[in-house]
């Protein structure tokens, strides 16, 4: 259970606010009105603190009930402006769209592709093939993972196939949109991480989900 004492605002109003910012297309002084429209003054300012307090630690519970993925994978990267320079979103989904996982990283090449990878295997475990595009960074990063296995990863690179990914990279950049890019590398890996999780539990992905609406499921994470 995620501990809310030592705040001036209740619980609800907290989880309702940091939902609200990764779930839609919105700035922090959007936020700020929608709040006070519902009767709550908050300012923007505190807005982002919930979410940099609150989101990994909604996000840890998540993971901990993260329906599993498929064993083929597509994985792709992204662009994000951080304080005024592009890094980069690498992403993974299985064959049915369902989110395998993502890291923030400053750079793309060989070794940003490996901690993602790795990362994802972590979470995931390793999938019997990942389809890429023409990306070298990403078959050089599977290829130094397979260098230690007994069993490698098949490595497809067909550009059609990876359109699952492309496609799915949308639904996140257009919540990045109007937040006007990020002021620190840490604000753009936690909110990014609160929209991924908010993106797979609108697919399904928290178990057991029930009957529960995307938004009932994710204050569940809350305890």
């Amino acid at each position: 259970m995620i501990e809310f004492k030592g705040s001036h605002f209740e619980r609800d109003v907290i989880l309702r606010a940091v939902r609200w910012y990764v779930a839609y297309p919105i700035s922090y002084r959007q936020l700020e009105e929608m709040m006070e429209e519902h009767g709550v003054e908050v300012d923007h300012a505190t807005l982002n603190r919930w979410v940099l307090k609150y989101v990994p630690l909604l996000e840890q519970e998540f993971r901990a009930r993260k329906q599993p993925v498929g064993p083929s994978w597509r994985m792709d990267e992204t662009y994000v402006r951080v304080t005024g320079t592009w890094k980069y979103l690498y992403r993974a989904v299985d064959k049915a769209g369902a989110t395998v996982d993502f890291l923030l990283t400053a750079k793309r090449d060989r070794k940003a592709a490996l901690r993602f990878l790795r990362k994802a295997i972590s979470g995931s475990g390793t999938p019997e093939k990942i389809t890429i595009d023409k990306s070298g960074a990403n078959r050089a990063a599977i290829e130094s993972h397979n260098a230690g296995q007994d069993e490698g990863i098949e490595i497809r690179q067909i550009k059609y196939l990876n359109n699952i990914v492309e496609q799915d990279h949308r639904a996140i950049k257009r919540l990045i949109r109007p937040m006007l890019g990020f002021k620190s590398f840490r604000s753009a890996a936690v909110t990014l991480a609160g929209i991924e999780l908010m993106h797979m539990i609108r697919k399904g992905q928290l178990l057991p989900t029930g009957e529960m609406r995307p938004a009932q499921q994710f204050y569940s994470l809350a305890g």
